[in-house]
Protein backbone atom coordinates (compact mmCIF):
# COMPACT_ATOMS: atom_id res chain seq x y z
CA UNK A 1 0.00 0.00 0.00
CA UNK A 2 1.26 3.56 -1.10
CA UNK A 3 1.75 5.79 1.76
CA UNK A 4 1.49 9.47 1.76
CA UNK A 5 5.61 10.00 2.17
CA UNK A 6 6.03 7.46 -0.50
CA UNK A 7 4.98 9.94 -3.02
CA UNK A 8 7.76 11.81 -5.35
CA UNK A 9 7.81 15.23 -6.23
CA UNK A 10 6.33 16.75 -9.45
CA UNK A 11 8.33 16.09 -12.45
CA UNK A 12 10.82 13.21 -10.58
CA UNK A 13 10.16 9.25 -11.65
CA UNK A 14 11.76 6.33 -11.00
CA UNK A 15 12.87 4.36 -13.63
CA UNK A 16 11.80 0.75 -13.43
CA UNK A 17 14.33 -2.09 -14.62
CA UNK A 18 13.30 -1.93 -18.41
CA UNK A 19 13.60 1.93 -18.83
CA UNK A 20 16.57 1.36 -16.74
CA UNK A 21 17.66 -0.72 -19.09
CA UNK A 22 17.07 1.00 -22.05
CA UNK A 23 18.03 4.03 -20.73
CA UNK A 24 21.70 1.92 -19.52
CA UNK A 25 21.87 0.25 -22.87
CA UNK A 26 21.74 3.58 -24.60
CA UNK A 27 24.21 5.45 -22.50
CA UNK A 28 26.81 3.02 -23.34
CA UNK A 29 26.67 2.64 -26.88
CA UNK A 30 26.81 6.54 -27.20
CA UNK A 31 30.18 6.99 -24.60
CA UNK A 32 31.35 3.95 -26.52
CA UNK A 33 31.09 6.04 -29.77
CA UNK A 34 32.78 9.06 -28.39
CA UNK A 35 35.27 7.28 -27.15
CA UNK A 36 36.13 5.42 -29.85
CA UNK A 37 36.37 9.00 -31.90
CA UNK A 38 38.68 10.18 -28.89
CA UNK A 39 36.61 11.75 -26.52
CA UNK A 40 38.20 11.61 -23.11
CA UNK A 41 35.21 11.62 -20.29
CA UNK A 42 35.44 13.86 -17.37
CA UNK A 43 33.02 13.97 -14.49
CA UNK A 44 32.33 17.43 -13.04
CA UNK A 45 30.60 17.17 -9.56
CA UNK A 46 27.16 17.40 -8.57
CA UNK A 47 27.29 20.05 -6.67
CA UNK A 48 29.69 23.86 -7.30
CA UNK A 49 29.78 27.06 -5.37
CA UNK A 50 26.37 29.05 -7.03
CA UNK A 51 28.55 32.34 -8.27
CA UNK A 52 30.71 30.26 -10.49
CA UNK A 53 28.27 27.86 -12.00
CA UNK A 54 25.70 30.59 -13.05
CA UNK A 55 28.59 32.64 -13.75
CA UNK A 56 29.34 30.34 -16.48
CA UNK A 57 25.82 30.02 -17.78
CA UNK A 58 26.17 33.51 -19.50
CA UNK A 59 24.03 33.24 -22.64
CA UNK A 60 22.02 30.59 -21.58
CA UNK A 61 18.50 29.67 -21.84
CA UNK A 62 16.61 32.99 -19.92
CA UNK A 63 15.88 31.76 -16.37
CA UNK A 64 18.28 29.02 -16.59
CA UNK A 65 20.40 30.10 -13.96
CA UNK A 66 18.10 31.16 -11.83
CA UNK A 67 16.30 27.55 -12.12
CA UNK A 68 18.98 26.09 -10.13
CA UNK A 69 18.82 23.98 -6.39
CA UNK A 70 20.59 26.60 -4.05
CA UNK A 71 21.32 25.93 -0.56
CA UNK A 72 24.05 26.58 1.91
CA UNK A 73 26.86 24.62 2.39
CA UNK A 74 27.95 23.85 5.70
CA UNK A 75 31.19 23.98 5.40
CA UNK A 76 31.75 26.50 3.61
CA UNK A 77 29.17 28.43 4.19
CA UNK A 78 28.53 29.53 0.74
CA UNK A 79 25.80 29.15 -1.62
CA UNK A 80 25.72 25.67 -3.21
CA UNK A 81 23.60 24.92 -6.44
CA UNK A 82 22.91 21.53 -8.19
CA UNK A 83 23.62 21.59 -12.12
CA UNK A 84 20.97 22.35 -14.28
CA UNK A 85 23.54 21.85 -17.24
CA UNK A 86 26.64 19.94 -17.57
CA UNK A 87 27.84 22.10 -20.28
CA UNK A 88 29.18 25.44 -18.57
CA UNK A 89 31.03 22.53 -15.97
CA UNK A 90 33.02 21.36 -18.73
CA UNK A 91 33.98 24.36 -19.66
CA UNK A 92 34.93 25.29 -16.62
CA UNK A 93 37.85 22.34 -16.67
CA UNK A 94 38.71 22.84 -19.86
CA UNK A 95 39.84 26.21 -18.61
CA UNK A 96 41.16 25.09 -15.38
CA UNK A 97 42.46 22.09 -14.87
CA UNK A 98 43.14 21.35 -18.39
CA UNK A 99 44.18 24.95 -19.96
CA UNK A 100 47.42 23.47 -21.08
CA UNK A 101 46.50 20.53 -22.31
CA UNK A 102 46.68 20.49 -26.61
CA UNK A 103 44.16 22.05 -28.33
CA UNK A 104 41.82 20.61 -30.24
CA UNK A 105 40.58 19.08 -27.05
CA UNK A 106 37.77 16.49 -27.25
CA UNK A 107 35.79 16.20 -23.94
CA UNK A 108 33.05 13.53 -23.24
CA UNK A 109 30.30 13.61 -20.01
CA UNK A 110 27.33 12.15 -18.66
CA UNK A 111 25.44 12.52 -15.53
CA UNK A 112 21.99 13.93 -13.72
CA UNK A 113 20.91 17.71 -13.94
CA UNK A 114 18.06 18.98 -11.84
CA UNK A 115 15.91 22.01 -12.01
CA UNK A 116 13.76 23.86 -9.95
CA UNK A 117 10.80 23.84 -12.47
CA UNK A 118 10.33 22.31 -16.35
CA UNK A 119 8.62 23.45 -19.09
CA UNK A 120 4.62 22.55 -19.54
CA UNK A 121 5.84 20.89 -22.61
CA UNK A 122 8.74 18.75 -20.90
CA UNK A 123 7.61 18.82 -17.21
CA UNK A 124 10.61 16.69 -16.31
CA UNK A 125 12.85 17.90 -13.53
CA UNK A 126 16.01 15.44 -13.54
CA UNK A 127 17.72 14.80 -16.63
CA UNK A 128 20.40 12.34 -17.75
CA UNK A 129 22.62 14.91 -20.15
CA UNK A 130 25.43 13.57 -22.53
CA UNK A 131 27.17 15.08 -24.75
CA UNK A 132 30.84 15.76 -26.39
CA UNK A 133 32.76 19.52 -26.52
CA UNK A 134 35.46 20.44 -29.00
CA UNK A 135 37.43 22.80 -27.40
CA UNK A 136 39.28 25.00 -28.88
CA UNK A 137 37.44 24.92 -32.28
CA UNK A 138 34.43 26.16 -34.35
CA UNK A 139 35.20 25.89 -37.64
CA UNK A 140 33.23 23.80 -40.18
CA UNK A 141 35.74 21.21 -39.90
CA UNK A 142 34.90 20.98 -36.07
CA UNK A 143 31.06 21.28 -36.63
CA UNK A 144 31.09 18.16 -39.34
CA UNK A 145 32.42 16.24 -36.85
CA UNK A 146 30.18 17.14 -33.99
CA UNK A 147 26.97 16.82 -36.35
CA UNK A 148 28.13 13.35 -37.33
CA UNK A 149 29.14 11.88 -33.80
CA UNK A 150 25.93 12.98 -32.93
CA UNK A 151 24.24 11.35 -35.48
CA UNK A 152 26.57 7.97 -34.89
CA UNK A 153 25.69 7.85 -31.19
CA UNK A 154 21.69 8.13 -31.65
CA UNK A 155 22.53 4.96 -34.56
CA UNK A 156 24.55 3.49 -31.88
CA UNK A 157 21.67 3.91 -29.26
CA UNK A 158 19.20 2.25 -31.79
CA UNK A 159 17.12 5.17 -33.27
CA UNK A 160 16.15 4.95 -36.76
CA UNK A 161 14.79 7.86 -38.68
CA UNK A 162 17.08 10.15 -37.61
CA UNK A 163 16.78 13.99 -38.94
CA UNK A 164 18.87 17.41 -38.38
CA UNK A 165 17.82 20.48 -38.51
CA UNK A 166 20.71 23.46 -39.01
CA UNK A 167 20.04 27.11 -37.64
CA UNK A 168 22.25 30.23 -37.80
CA UNK A 169 21.75 31.55 -34.17
CA UNK A 170 23.81 34.92 -35.44
CA UNK A 171 22.07 35.57 -38.47
CA UNK A 172 19.90 38.76 -37.40
CA UNK A 173 23.02 40.30 -36.15
CA UNK A 174 25.03 39.33 -39.04
CA UNK A 175 22.63 40.80 -41.35
CA UNK A 176 21.50 43.90 -39.22
CA UNK A 177 25.17 44.80 -39.06
CA UNK A 178 25.11 46.22 -42.81
CA UNK A 179 22.81 44.12 -44.77
CA UNK A 180 19.55 44.91 -43.09
CA UNK A 181 20.11 47.79 -40.85
CA UNK A 182 18.44 47.66 -37.55
CA UNK A 183 18.81 49.95 -34.51
CA UNK A 184 19.91 48.61 -31.07
CA UNK A 185 16.76 48.44 -29.41
CA UNK A 186 15.43 46.60 -33.02
CA UNK A 187 17.58 43.68 -32.68
CA UNK A 188 15.94 41.46 -29.84
CA UNK A 189 12.11 42.41 -31.39
CA UNK A 190 13.28 40.96 -34.75
CA UNK A 191 14.97 37.70 -33.37
CA UNK A 192 11.81 37.04 -31.39
CA UNK A 193 9.22 37.58 -33.74
CA UNK A 194 11.63 35.50 -36.31
CA UNK A 195 11.68 32.91 -33.85
CA UNK A 196 8.35 32.59 -33.18
CA UNK A 197 7.24 33.08 -37.23
CA UNK A 198 4.94 36.20 -36.47
CA UNK A 199 5.18 38.23 -40.26
CA UNK A 200 2.69 40.69 -39.04
CA UNK A 201 5.00 41.47 -35.30
CA UNK A 202 8.04 41.25 -37.79
CA UNK A 203 6.67 44.28 -39.60
CA UNK A 204 5.63 45.65 -36.38
CA UNK A 205 9.20 45.78 -35.18
CA UNK A 206 10.73 46.94 -37.87
CA UNK A 207 12.04 44.07 -39.22
CA UNK A 208 10.11 44.18 -42.63
CA UNK A 209 13.18 43.79 -44.86
CA UNK A 210 13.91 39.98 -42.94
CA UNK A 211 10.19 38.46 -44.32
CA UNK A 212 11.81 36.38 -46.60
CA UNK A 213 14.10 34.42 -43.60
CA UNK A 214 10.46 32.88 -42.23
CA UNK A 215 9.96 31.11 -45.84
CA UNK A 216 13.45 29.74 -46.15
CA UNK A 217 12.67 26.60 -44.17
CA UNK A 218 11.88 23.23 -44.63
CA UNK A 219 14.76 20.35 -46.50
CA UNK A 220 17.99 21.65 -46.69
CA UNK A 221 18.47 22.18 -50.55
CA UNK A 222 15.36 24.27 -51.30
CA UNK A 223 15.60 26.44 -48.04
CA UNK A 224 19.56 27.06 -48.76
CA UNK A 225 18.62 28.10 -52.25
CA UNK A 226 15.53 30.38 -50.52
CA UNK A 227 18.50 31.87 -47.68
CA UNK A 228 20.88 32.66 -50.64
CA UNK A 229 18.57 34.53 -52.37
CA UNK A 230 17.91 36.55 -49.20
CA UNK A 231 21.76 37.34 -48.77
CA UNK A 232 22.19 40.74 -49.87
CA UNK A 233 25.53 41.77 -50.61
CA UNK A 234 26.92 38.73 -49.67
CA UNK A 235 26.95 39.19 -45.86
CA UNK A 236 26.02 35.35 -45.35
CA UNK A 237 27.94 34.16 -47.64
CA UNK A 238 30.83 32.21 -45.72
CA UNK A 239 27.80 30.56 -43.55
CA UNK A 240 26.16 29.37 -46.62
CA UNK A 241 29.37 27.51 -47.68
CA UNK A 242 29.51 26.22 -44.30
CA UNK A 243 25.98 24.81 -44.15
CA UNK A 244 26.85 23.29 -47.35
CA UNK A 245 29.87 22.00 -46.58
CA UNK A 246 28.42 20.21 -43.42
CA UNK A 247 25.34 18.76 -45.21
CA UNK A 248 28.21 17.56 -47.74
CA UNK A 249 30.11 15.70 -44.80
CA UNK A 250 26.95 14.17 -43.45
CA UNK A 251 25.92 13.03 -47.14
CA UNK A 252 22.63 10.34 -46.95
CA UNK A 253 23.30 9.56 -42.88
CA UNK A 254 19.82 11.54 -41.89
CA UNK A 255 17.75 13.72 -43.19
CA UNK A 256 18.97 17.37 -43.07
CA UNK A 257 16.08 20.43 -43.24
CA UNK A 258 16.92 24.07 -42.47
CA UNK A 259 15.12 26.82 -40.16
CA UNK A 260 17.71 29.57 -40.06
CA UNK A 261 15.66 31.73 -37.24
CA UNK A 262 15.46 28.68 -34.84
CA UNK A 263 16.58 30.59 -31.55
CA UNK A 264 15.36 28.07 -29.25
CA UNK A 265 17.58 26.82 -27.41
CA UNK A 266 20.55 28.31 -28.94
CA UNK A 267 20.99 31.71 -26.87
CA UNK A 268 24.43 31.03 -26.56
CA UNK A 269 25.53 29.22 -29.54
CA UNK A 270 27.73 31.21 -32.31
CA UNK A 271 27.42 31.10 -36.13
CA UNK A 272 25.93 27.22 -36.24
CA UNK A 273 23.57 25.29 -34.10
CA UNK A 274 21.46 22.04 -35.02
CA UNK A 275 18.87 20.23 -33.30
CA UNK A 276 18.43 16.01 -33.78
CA UNK A 277 14.72 14.16 -33.65
CA UNK A 278 14.62 10.80 -34.26
CA UNK A 279 11.22 8.38 -35.09
CA UNK A 280 9.27 7.94 -32.35
CA UNK A 281 10.37 10.68 -30.15
CA UNK A 282 7.85 13.40 -29.19
CA UNK A 283 10.73 15.66 -28.43
CA UNK A 284 13.99 16.95 -29.99
CA UNK A 285 16.88 13.76 -28.94
CA UNK A 286 19.57 16.42 -28.69
CA UNK A 287 20.85 19.37 -29.48
CA UNK A 288 24.44 21.52 -29.98
CA UNK A 289 26.28 23.64 -32.44
CA UNK A 290 29.20 26.47 -32.06
CA UNK A 291 29.69 28.60 -29.06
CA UNK A 292 32.29 30.45 -26.81
CA UNK A 293 33.24 29.29 -23.62
CA UNK A 294 32.21 32.00 -21.11
CA UNK A 295 35.01 33.20 -18.80
CA UNK A 296 37.90 32.04 -21.34
CA UNK A 297 35.79 33.21 -24.94
CA UNK A 298 37.82 30.05 -25.87
CA UNK A 299 35.64 28.75 -29.25
CA UNK A 300 34.18 25.75 -28.91
CA UNK A 301 31.79 23.30 -30.64
CA UNK A 302 29.46 20.29 -29.25
CA UNK A 303 26.29 18.43 -28.54
CA UNK A 304 24.27 17.13 -25.68
CA UNK A 305 21.59 14.34 -26.04
CA UNK A 306 18.76 14.10 -23.98
CA UNK A 307 19.02 9.98 -22.35
CA UNK A 308 15.52 10.05 -20.84
CA UNK A 309 13.87 11.08 -23.76
CA UNK A 310 16.30 8.50 -25.79
CA UNK A 311 15.08 6.05 -23.94
CA UNK A 312 11.40 6.20 -25.39
CA UNK A 313 12.12 5.12 -28.58
CA UNK A 314 15.57 3.08 -27.95
CA UNK A 315 15.58 -0.72 -28.40
CA UNK A 316 14.97 -2.94 -25.47
CA UNK A 317 18.16 -4.53 -24.61
CA UNK A 318 18.07 -8.59 -25.95
CA UNK A 319 17.51 -10.40 -22.50
CA UNK A 320 20.41 -11.73 -21.00
CA UNK A 321 20.78 -15.80 -20.10
CA UNK A 322 19.99 -16.28 -16.62
CA UNK A 323 21.50 -19.09 -15.00
CA UNK A 324 20.21 -20.41 -11.08
CA UNK A 325 23.23 -21.19 -8.96
CA UNK A 326 21.49 -23.86 -6.42
CA UNK A 327 22.59 -24.05 -2.92
CA UNK A 328 26.38 -24.96 -2.63
CA UNK A 329 26.79 -24.33 -6.60
CA UNK A 330 30.01 -24.64 -7.85
CA UNK A 331 31.66 -21.24 -7.39
CA UNK A 332 34.50 -21.10 -9.60
CA UNK A 333 32.11 -22.17 -12.37
CA UNK A 334 29.58 -19.78 -11.66
CA UNK A 335 32.26 -16.92 -11.95
CA UNK A 336 33.28 -18.62 -15.15
CA UNK A 337 29.90 -18.07 -16.59
CA UNK A 338 30.08 -14.14 -15.86
CA UNK A 339 32.86 -13.98 -17.80
CA UNK A 340 31.28 -15.45 -20.93
CA UNK A 341 28.15 -13.11 -20.24
CA UNK A 342 25.91 -15.00 -18.25
CA UNK A 343 23.81 -13.53 -15.55
CA UNK A 344 23.67 -15.38 -12.34
CA UNK A 345 20.99 -15.51 -9.60
CA UNK A 346 21.88 -17.56 -6.38
CA UNK A 347 19.50 -19.50 -4.32
CA UNK A 348 19.17 -18.27 -0.71
CA UNK A 349 16.26 -20.16 0.67
CA UNK A 350 14.92 -23.83 0.27
CA UNK A 351 11.97 -22.59 -1.20
CA UNK A 352 13.32 -20.27 -4.03
CA UNK A 353 11.34 -20.72 -7.67
CA UNK A 354 14.44 -20.61 -9.92
CA UNK A 355 11.48 -19.58 -13.31
CA UNK A 356 10.01 -17.09 -10.78
CA UNK A 357 12.80 -15.15 -10.35
CA UNK A 358 13.70 -15.08 -14.51
CA UNK A 359 16.07 -17.79 -14.48
CA UNK A 360 15.90 -20.05 -17.61
CA UNK A 361 18.85 -21.97 -17.46
CA UNK A 362 21.00 -24.02 -14.25
CA UNK A 363 23.89 -25.00 -13.31
CA UNK A 364 23.66 -28.29 -12.77
CA UNK A 365 27.03 -30.59 -11.68
CA UNK A 366 29.36 -27.91 -13.11
CA UNK A 367 27.26 -27.66 -15.70
CA UNK A 368 24.43 -25.31 -17.80
CA UNK A 369 21.37 -26.72 -18.76
CA UNK A 370 17.71 -25.36 -19.63
CA UNK A 371 15.57 -25.35 -16.50
CA UNK A 372 13.10 -27.86 -18.27
CA UNK A 373 16.16 -30.80 -18.94
CA UNK A 374 16.66 -30.43 -15.31
CA UNK A 375 13.09 -31.33 -14.42
CA UNK A 376 12.76 -28.04 -12.25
Amino acid sequence: MTQPNDLLPEGLEDRLPLEAARITAAMRACLDVLDAHGYDRVRPPLLEFEASLAGRMAGAEPGEARAMFRFVDPASLRTLALRSDMTPQVGRIASTSLKGAPRPLRLAYCGDTVLIAASQLDPARERLQLGAELIGADSVAAASEAVMLAIEALKAAGLTGISVDFTLPDLVDTLSAAAFPLGADQIEAVRRELDTKDAGGLKAAGGAAYLPLLYATGPFDSALAALRDVDAGGALKSRLEGLTRIAAHIGDAARITLDPTERHGFEYQTWFGFTLYAEGLRHAAGRGGTYRIAGSDEPATGFTLYLDRLADAAPQPSPARVVWLPLGHDRQAASQLRGEGWRTVAQLAEDEDPATLGCDHVLDAGSVRALQDRGA
